[in-house]
């Protein structure tokens, strides 16, 4: 696992995460991506690719080893045995989940979103028009969950045509359970609510006792709930724009590509390879990750807890640490982790500004110095 402890200059390659602070003494520690290499063998097919020397349109449904990836890995991750057919690929879980409030709500509706969540899928119902519905987390024994009973106050409402769910949750690291699930399910079904869960961070599981459940497994929905994932948070490889969503029914999924006509481009011919050789050769590699994250995981969350004004409930997914900072007595927190040199992701970009979002995707030395920065 020591791939996991290399510090890497990313500022040759202009990533995101790191321009926002150029020029800043700031440890920028916000944006999903992780500090991690690609495993050897994403690399190796996309210099395969690249040596083939053609880079022209490649239509997703006859890249036959991708789809053929994905649904064995349902099958191996999930026991999830799906077709082919039912795979959309879309650039991103972003434009899918705007593809579904198009698809399914008209400028009026009312569309439900799990909060705290990140901010594009926070700003997608008021793009179309739409009136976003915020339904709550409580936190329970030490976890966070879904305010069930707002949701199901919320969802009797005829104008709430839709419900926008991240599993896990994102930015507060919850596995949805079973029960919870069936709850959600049990609730939409009666209300004639449509479900889209944005599963982005279902391979990063902490927990060993926690088990993800695609939405799309869910018997209630009939095929009709909208999955979405991708290879990206899991092995690095967000800048290929690549996901997918996975669409039973023939009807819905009719609706979400038609939806997505004019607008929405073809999948990236590198992603597709790249999620190809994840779901086929990165299992050992996806393995040494999380016991990696596991480690950094728990070094943060006992070092939080040693911190006065700070509040950390561990996440049971991702690779991220949602932060209460309201014990810190500041009227903005992000200013006062910045100041200490420390760049988080803003809560209040995420819906609620007591908080901040900390990435631990990173080598422990990086983890280490932020705490050390934070604690001076």
């Amino acid at each position: 696992m020591h791939q996991f402890d290399k510090i890497i200059d990313r500022s040759p390659s202009y990533a995101y995460k790191w321009e926002k602070y150029k020029g800043r003494d700031i440890l920028p520690m916000w944006i999903a991506d992780t500090e991690f290499r690609c495993a050897p063998a994403i690399l190796n097919t996309l210099k395969e690719r690249t040596e083939h020397g053609l880079m022209g349109y490649t239509l997703p449904a006859h890249h036959a080893p991708a789809n053929e990836a994905v649904v064995k890995w349902m099958a191996q991750q999930y026991d999830w045995n799906i077709s082919a057919d039912w795979i959309v690929w879309t650039p991103g879980v972003v434009p899918a989940f705007n593809v579904v409030c198009k698809a399914f709500c008209e400028p009026g509706d009312k569309v439900m979103v799990q909060t705290p969540n990140y901010p594009p899928l926070i700003a997608a119902p008021k793009l179309h028009g739409l009136e976003r519905v915020d339904i709550g987390t409580v936190a329970i024994d030490d976890r966070w969950t879904i305010d069930f009973e707002d949701l199901e106050k919320q969802a009797a409402d005829p104008k709430c045509k839709l419900f926008i769910v991240c599993n896990p949750m994102n930015p507060v690291g919850t596995v949805l359970s079973a029960a919870e699930l069936q709850r959600i399910s049990d609730i939409c079904v009666q209300n004639n609510v449509m479900l889209c869960s944005d599963e982005i961070h279902c391979d990063i599981i902490l927990d060993e006792h926690a088990k993800h459940i695609p939405a799309g497994k869910l018997e209630a929905f009939k095929g009709k709930a909208i999955t979405l994932m991708a290879a990206s948070k899991t092995f690095n490889v967000a800048g290929l724009g690549t996901s997918f969503a996975i669409i039973e029914d023939a009807k819905t999924r009719k609706s979400f590509n038609q939806a997505a006509q004019g607008l929405v481009p073809w999948v990236n011919v590198m992603g597709l390879s790249a999620t190809q050789a994840a779901f086929t050769e990165c299992e050992d590699w996806r393995q040494d990750l999380l016991t990696y994250l596991r480690g950094n995981r728990d070094y943060l969350a006992a070092e939080i807890a040693k911190i006065d004004g700070l509040k950390l409930l561990t996440p049971q997914a991702t690779f991220l640490a949602w932060i209460d900072a309201s014990g810190l007595g500041v009227d903005n927190p992000q200013k006062y982790f910045e100041d200490k040199g420390i760049g988080p992701s803003p809560g209040i970009d995420f819906g609620d500004k007591n908080f901040v979002r900390i990435n631990f995707g990173c080598p422990r030395e990086q983890l280490e110095k932020a705490i050390e920065l934070l604690t001076r």
